[in-house]
């Protein structure tokens, strides 16, 4: 089965990279563990927080390949071995969290606080501004390459 692509246009040139972008976000885990957050601190700034309660910083591994941020966690469970649970609702099982970021953002740094995951982004300011283009005549272009051996009158 083929897929249609709406970066099929003539006038959607460059965008590859996104439509491969598209493509990983929507292969990505729909598993909801372990919840998040994510909030824009200031203009530039945006924090995920991921509540990763009974994991010790040793147990989570945070890498950024390319544009995606890809936590993992992961603890053995030998201190449970001898306990015997009569409800068991706090999850520790291993997890994978990837998020795709955007050209530009910069991981700034990553903490731990009372069960909570912290990694701070920052934006880069974007500063659209227009851009004259100057149209060069092509005949003048053929002139300047021509070599002059001097003997023009």
């Amino acid at each position: 089965m083929s897929r249609m692509s709406v970066f099929n246009s003539p006038f959607l040139l460059g965008f590859d990279q996104f439509e491969r972008t598209i493509d990983r976000i929507s292969k990505l885990s729909s598993d909801a563990y372990p919840p998040y957050n994510i909030e824009q601190t200031s203009p530039n700034s945006i924090r995920i927080t991921i509540a990763v309660a009974g994991f010790k910083k040793n147990d989570l591994d945070i890498s950024l390949e390319g544009n995606q941020l890809q936590i993992r966690g992961g603890r053995e469970d030998n201190n449970d071995a001898d306990r015997i649970f009569i409800h068991r609702g706090i999850a520790t099982r291993q997890f994978q969290r990837n998020f795709i970021l955007a050209e530009g953002i910069e991981v700034e740094e990553a903490s731990m606080d009372n069960g909570l995951l912290f990694i701070d982004l920052s934006q880069p300011i974007n500063n659209e501004e227009s851009k004259k283009i100057e149209i060069k005549d092509k005949n003048n272009k053929i002139k300047d390459k021509i070599i002059s051996l001097g003997n023009e009158k």
